[in-house]
């Protein structure tokens, strides 16, 4: 029986580590072919022959999502390599925490460049040939932070509920196209976004929830979940914790 995965051109950004790089490897185990994106040269190029020594196929393009011209560039050159595209997972994010009053204004211009334009660059290089084919699908990734706001996240929850607001009113306005609109929302994983922390207090903060972190695997397979759906079905969000994460 078929798996609903296998054959479909996906691409996923932000894909050089953690969460990306986790769904990249899943979604080709069960035959999908993908196109990665990221900055990291030679992380995408580590990943590619993994993948392909694994028996799946997939392409890389080095891509700084902050820059429309490199997302649009993304899109058509998976469209030449692959000859379609289904769904556009876009993944990349920064997480640079800290107080207001620290006022970091290019950590937070940083997150509002990558969350919100990146997302948006996203879905503006994709929409026309998701519209011409009608079908594809957008996966957006939020956070738990996109539901919740504390002490130190305060733009980092703003970019992640905009990725909310973004996704919900993208799905309103898809629906003649047989488009559809996820949002992953995630909890404590264990990637590399507490990395861009410079706040040493908010390091501290955060590192009790940072000990209960769980895989970015965790990911991959509610990601799986939502591309094998069939098309009539339309899963809108997920949030996924850790079991014993509270907040």
């Amino acid at each position: 029986m078929e798996n609903n995965i296998k054959g479909k051109v996906i691409i996923i950004t932000g894909a050089s580590s953690g969460i990306g790089e986790a769904v990249a490897k899943h979604l080709t185990s069960l035959g999908a072919l993908v196109s990665l994106a990221a900055r990291r040269k030679e992380n995408l190029d580590r990943l590619v022959e993994e993948i392909k020594a694994s028996g799946g196929q997939a392409v890389a393009f080095v891509t700084d999502v902050t820059k429309r011209e490199q997302v649009e560039a993304l899109v058509k050159g998976t469209v030449d390599a692959f000859g379609r595209l289904d769904v556009m997972f876009n993944n990349a994010g920064l997480m640079p925490l800290s107080r207001l009053e620290n006022l970091h204004f290019e950590e937070w211009e940083r997150m509002i460049d990558t969350n919100i334009k990146g997302v948006l660059y996203g879905i503006g290089a994709a929409l026309p040939i998701f519209k011409e084919q009608k079908s594809g699908h957008f996966i957006n990734v939020s956070s738990v932070a996109g539901h919740r706001v504390g002490p130190g996240a305060a733009v980092y929850s703003a970019t992640k509920f905009a990725v909310r607001a973004i996704s919900e009113g993208l799905r309103q306005e898809v629906k003649p196209y047989n488009i559809r609109t996820t949002i992953i929302s995630p909890g404590a994983i264990k990637t590399e976004l507490p990395d861009t922390i410079t706040d040493e207090k908010i390091k501290g903060v955060l590192q009790n929830v940072l000990d209960i972190a769980i895989s970015p695997d965790s990911i991959a397979r509610a990601v799986a979940y939502v591309v094998e759906q069939p098309e009539d079905y339309d899963v809108n969000e997920i949030i996924l914790r850790p079991t014993a994460q509270a907040t």
